[in-house]
């Protein structure tokens, strides 16, 4: 008779894994702009994102959130966040591996293109640690319209020496950045910010007012907005001023939020809080829209792992698991929804390396590839995401629902990104602002161009755009279908061009061609799921 407290058919834990050499879908969406194969840094950011070690690091990171310390035992004010070591292991790892600002002072080819390849790697071992790694990463292009200010804090953003003291810039071997936008009262709506701005010499000002939310509050330096007597500017604020004292930086609570655990949100207020002005008075939008776009490629590669790696614990899991006489991977209806999963994580990543490459270009086409793709993927990938992490949890079954296996805070982070830099709606609108330019819907044009006649679905699919761009009047209405079509047709196309026939025909059949039924798991019963899947993981 059996054991009845044997532990069997349980899925092995899932470790000693290269996430880099085993992401087919990766390789091919870097292929086209830059030959990344043998690259040293992918290969050792892939091996220790799938170790043991990464994966003990994750979990308490979680169960341990940050502590907010806002006076030391004599009552002075200090206004830390205490975090646990395996959250300064996963920074000092993203650090190390140049995922911050590195690429900007780069000499190596294609340095934005690797260091999403490896923000997307990484990404896939624990989410909440990459939004100070991805400020940090969107502050240089923004500090770029100040050369002093450039010159004071770009070299140290770029350095990959974790540097956790509380000291002046100068002082420092390396420093994270952050930003203060929204505020109680507006949110997304930054022109209704009260927070003021008071000049006192040579572009200094006195800050006073407050952020709602203000995430990784422990970094050495935030980008702000305030109103300034010429309109809403943007500021360098400092947490240590350049003789050593504390900047008046008043956190109030940590925000507990949905999502991870590992990162700390907080409310924070300015009391005579010195900012240095970057860029004209009054146009502080202009000046931190560049932020703002890197942090959206971002929240697109951010969104690009989280269903990587959703789909890859569902994929081991039945793989391992037997069910009803056999594996339940060898299962019809299970094959089904794992090659769905599996076209829709690697059209994410498709996308997402597209946008990476057009930033190491200078070519102007490719800035306007930028300026409307990138409203696109923002919108659709990241609004996919929790579709995706919900479906791969249920392959887990009552397994998937218990926070050992990950499983749990895939989930609740999936929101997130859709959320961060401007909701659906935001985007949608963004597209429809960015189409007003000729270059911006000339741009997609052109991708949809470079396989026009290659499939016939793909090319009913862009006239509907096309009609869709003439009804002006309904215009905003209609802007996230719009958003969603255009997004879709431009994922097609990149699997068309870079994936197998399988995977491109599976895509444009289900996602195109109205033969889905509308959730994971009812692609065309033609397809090759066993083909689809086996390239996923190898």
């Amino acid at each position: 008779m059996a054991d009845p407290f044997a532990v069997t058919n349980q899925a092995p834990p899932l470790r000693g894994v290269n996430f880099f050499t085993q992401d087919a879908a990766l390789g091919d969406a870097l292929r086209p702009y830059a030959d990344l194969a043998d690259d040293p840094g992918l290969h050792r950011i892939g091996e220790l994102a799938g170790s043991e070690e990464a994966r003990a690091h994750a979990l308490p990171a979680n169960q341990n959130p940050p502590v907010l310390r806002t006076h030391d035992r004599y009552g002075n004010r200090i206004d830390e966040v205490e975090f646990h070591p395996s959250w300064h292991w996963l920074m000092e790892q993203a650090v190390g591996f140049g995922l911050q600002a590195a690429p900007w002072t780069s000499d190596q080819p294609s340095p934005h293109l690797r260091r999403a390849a490896g923000f997307y790697l990484w990404s896939q071992v624990e989410p909440g640690h990459g939004c100070p790694i991805s400020m940090t990463y969107a502050a240089v292009p923004a500090l770029r319209a100040d050369e002093r200010l450039a010159k004071e804090w770009v070299p140290q953003l770029a350095s990959t020496e974790y540097d956790v003291r509380r000291l002046p810039v100068a002082a420092k071997s390396g420093v994270l950045a952050g930003m203060g936008m929204t505020e109680k009262q507006g949110g997304s709506d930054v022109r209704a910010n009260l927070t003021t701005a008071t000049a006192v010499g040579d572009g200094e000002y006195q800050l006073n007012g407050h952020k709602w939310f203000c995430s990784a509050p422990q970094v050495d330096v935030f980008l702000v907005l305030a109103q300034a007597p010429d309109g809403l500017s943007c500021f360098v604020v400092p947490r240590v001023l350049a003789d050593g004292n504390r900047n008046p930086f008043a956190l109030q609570r940590l925000k507990d939020k949905l999502g991870n655990r590992s990162n700390a949100s907080s409310e924070v207020e300015f009391h005579g809080t010195i900012g240095y002005r970057l860029g004209d008075e009054g146009a502080g939008v202009r000046t931190i829209i560049e932020m703002v776009a890197a942090t959206r490629l971002d929240c697109v590669l951010g969104s690009a792992a989280l269903q990587r790696r959703a789909l890859v614990e569902a994929i081991w899991h039945t793989q391992h698991r037997s069910a009803f006489g056999g594996l339940l991977a060898d299962k019809p209806a299970m094959q089904n929804v794992l090659a769905d999963l599996a076209i829709e994580s690697e059209a994410a990543t498709a996308l997402a390396m597209r946008l990476a490459a057009a930033v190491d270009s200078a070519d102007p086409k490719e800035a306007a590839f930028r300026r409307i793709a990138l409203p696109l993927a923002k919108f659709w990938v990241c609004k996919r995401t929790p579709f995706m992490v919900a479906e791969a949890l249920e392959c887990l079954g009552g397994n998937g629902y218990v926070e050992e296996s990950g499983l749990p805070l895939l989930y609740r982070e999936s929101p997130l990104n859709s959320i961060w830099e401007g909701s659906g709606n935001v985007n949608a609108l963004d597209v429809l602002r960015a189409l007003r330019r000729p270059e911006s819907l000339d741009a997609w044009l052109t991708e949809m161009a470079a396989v026009q006649g290659a499939d016939g679905r793909l090319d009913a699919a862009v006239n509907d755009v096309l009609q869709a761009l003439a009804d002006v009047e309904n215009a905003e209405a209609g802007a996230r279908r719009l958003a969603a079509q255009m997004a879709l047709c431009l994922q097609a196309s990149l699997l068309i061009r870079q994936s197998t026939p399988e995977v491109a025909d599976a895509f444009v059949a289900s996602r195109l061609a109205n033969d889905w039924g509308g959730v994971f798991g009812t692609l065309p019963r033609t397809t090759p799921f066993d083909r689809i899947v086996e390239r996923t993981i190898g």
